[in-house]
């Protein structure tokens, strides 16, 4: 068979949708056995399908025809539904996410971690489905991405100017986004009259292809306090359309808090190497919970759904089974939200974390809060976390661990079976990674609960939480 034959795309009829699998895609079984993962659909679906990809194993395939509809759909309410990446799931009933979440965990630390496991807790939903995030970033482009649609259309159609999201596998291609559900408002206002202005007074858009323009990307953080930031990044210096922009969102937008911007003029759009300028107001905004107040500036790294973060740390200071006399190492601390959560009911917290910043902002949280018991320290984990920083801080009783979605180091793993801790309290925003760690901690502890926490409503994407005993 050709090269140019095995890219032609194969059709498959009368496809049952069975599961809901990783990413936010949908899984069928084609004729030949092999798996088949369709986007945009609900389980219990019966579609047509053509393939986009033909691996080994399974095919890549999109629906062009749906022939039954599943009980368990529901009419998304975004107009960008299917486009955008955002929220793959709006198509599919909330009772039946939080099913297909709480299955997906079990399945990873079942399959990947191959360990005996308590009977799981029941997934904890999220009061708000829509409009729960506290911090979107959108992207500016010169050259609007056209849907299908308006390009079959024939019709001419003007494609300057963007403000949205990244079209998924598509670094260059941004589609303008009208209404997002994502962001309370004033969120979609800021975001239409940035274009708005922008367009009227002719500010270039950034080019990412050729890197030409001006409009970078715009942030908009907002806290329970109802305290709002925004910042823009701008490719150069332009003093005078820059006075022009930030003057006008202060004027229209007096609720604005802390209003920022950077000027980036590297090829990437990171801005945690960049100077963050405060054109207005703080630096930071404040986030508040159970009296507890957290700054949170434009660098810092906070849980992006406000009102579930206060339920997953409850939930890990549950599972903790804190007395008041107990030492806790937080190790993957952030600013130390969940270690300053902790302190009241903890003798001393020890908050580890390779981020710089993000200790400073700890420190500082910890001192406007008048707490005490929290000592924060700068390294990477697999450095820090050695013997004779346990022998300084002391041998704790209890570990709670949040790492990155790659999960801890095996350094780390290696260190906590050392130093063997009464309890290891282990939460995770990628159940996998989580699954092979407790996996190696297997010898010495067993999983005595595990709850599952939905963060991002809308999503394929969910927290879990594992409490671990020494056997």
């Amino acid at each position: 068979m050709t090269r140019k034959n095995r890219r032609q795309p194969v059709f498959f009829e009368n496809l049952e949708v069975i599961d809901a699998g990783a990413k936010g895609v949908c899984v069928a079984k084609a004729p030949d056995g092999k798996i088949v993962l369709i986007p945009n659909v609900v389980p219990g679906d019966v579609v047509d399908v053509q393939t986009t990809k033909k691996k080994k194993a399974f095919y890549e395939a999109r629906a062009i025809n749906i022939k039954e509809y599943s009980k368990y759909r529901t009419e998304p309410v975004c107009e960008h539904f299917g486009y955008c990446g955002g929220c793959k799931w709006q198509n599919m009933q909330y009772e039946q996410q939080l099913f297909y979440k709480q299955n997906e965990v079990y399945n990873h630390l079942k399959r990947i971690g191959k360990i005996d496991l308590p009977d799981f807790e029941p997934i904890l939903g999220s009061e708000k489905t829509y409009f729960y995030r506290n911090k979107m970033e959108f992207a500016f482009s010169a050259s609007r991405w056209l849907t299908p649609e308006e390009i079959q259309s024939g019709a001419e159609i003007e494609r300057e100017n963007a403000l949205g999201f990244h079209i998924p596998r598509m670094w260059d291609k941004i589609l303008d986004i009208k209404k997002c559900w994502l962001q309370q408002d004033p969120s979609n206002a800021i975001r239409n009259s940035i274009r708005a202005f922008a367009n009227e007074h002719q500010m270039p858009f950034f080019n990412p292809k050729d890197h030409t323009g001006w409009l970078r990307t715009l942030m908009i953080r907002t806290a329970s306090t109802g305290e709002i930031m925004v910042l823009l990044q701008f490719f150069h210096e332009d003093a005078e359309n820059r006075e022009k922009l930030l003057s006008y969102l202060m004027q229209t937008f007096p609720e604005i808090t802390s209003l920022q911007y950077v000027i980036n003029e590297k090829l990437n759009d990171t801005i945690y190497d960049q100077e963050v300028i405060c054109y207005h107001g703080r630096d930071y905004i404040l986030e508040e919970m159970e009296g507890l107040q957290f700054s949170i500036n434009a660098k810092s790294f906070y849980q992006t759904n406000s009102e579930q973060a206060y339920q997953l740390y409850s939930i890990t200071r549950d599972f903790a089974g804190l007395t008041g006399n107990e030492i806790v190492y937080d190790l993957y601390t952030g600013t130390g939200t969940i270690a300053q959560f902790v302190s009241k009911k903890a003798g001393k917290v020890i908050g580890v974390e390779a981020v710089p910043e993000a200790i400073a902002d700890a420190k500082i949280n910890a001192e406007r809060n008048q707490i005490t018991n929290c000592d924060f320290f700068v390294g990477d984990m697999k450095n820090v976390f050695n013997d004779e920083f346990i022998q300084t801080h002391g041998q704790p009783d209890v570990i709670i661990t949040d790492p990155p979605r790659d999960g801890m180091h095996k350094d780390v793993v290696a260190q906590i079976l050392k130093i063997a801790p009464k309890r290891v309290v282990y939460v995770s925003c990628n159940s996998a990674t989580q699954a092979r760690d407790l996996a190696l901690m297997d010898e010495k502890y067993r999983v005595v609960r595990v709850r599952p926490v939905d963060m991002f409503p809308q999503t394929h994407h969910v927290e879990n939480v594992v409490l671990l005993e020494l056997r």
